[in-house]
């Protein structure tokens, strides 16, 4: 097999530069020894990444419990932006504002309090991806999105479970925090 010498991409027989990259195909001339030239100034040599280790079959649920989370959070965002978009929802929000009390400038603290609610929801969604996406191709920036959606639901007790699963020093292992 010949690999590029500068992405490491594997090179059929009868190509003569990468197709990835576009390097020149390196071929040995009268050099005895060397399997490959030595790297370029401020370049990094050529090593392939180690394998990893297969997810243990405990753990394969997990990614599709914060993805269950997106899909929920979604759900959310959508309702929500169907109640602020009609005209019937907007005025139910003014009646609750003007019976928990607010009287000043009712229409504002809707416009704000919509806002902050929209953020939350996109906030939420984005973690819970992140989460996913993350636990599914062990990285670790995934289990630190998993623990901060982990507890934030903890504050109503749901995600205290998941805590305990995602900081198992086996958990942790497996991507790669030690």
């Amino acid at each position: 097999m010949i690999h590029c010498i500068n992405c490491g991409l594997e090179l059929g027989p009868d190509q003569q530069s990468c197709p990835r990259c576009g390097a020149a195909r390196w071929t040995p001339g009268e050099q005895k020894g060397q399997v490959r030239p030595p790297p370029g100034a401020g370049t990094r040599p050529f090593e392939p990444a180690p394998p990893r280790a297969a997810p243990a079959p405990g753990l394969r649920w997990l990614p599709f419990v914060f993805g269950a989370g997106a899909v929920f959070w979604l759900i959310q965002l959508a309702q929500f932006a169907a109640v602020v978009t009609a005209p019937a929802g907007r005025d139910q929000l003014h009646q609750a504002l003007l019976s928990s009390g607010i009287t000043t400038n009712v229409t504002a603290v809707v416009i704000v309090e919509s806002a902050l609610i929209i953020l939350f929801e996109v906030a939420a969604v984005a973690l819970h991806a992140a989460a996913f996406y993350g636990l599914r191709r062990f990285r670790p920036w995934g289990w630190i999105s998993a623990v901060i959606v982990a507890a934030g639901w903890s504050v109503i007790l749901v995600g205290i479970p998941l805590l305990v699963v995602l900081l198992r020093r086996t958990t942790r292992q497996q991507y790669g925090i030690s």
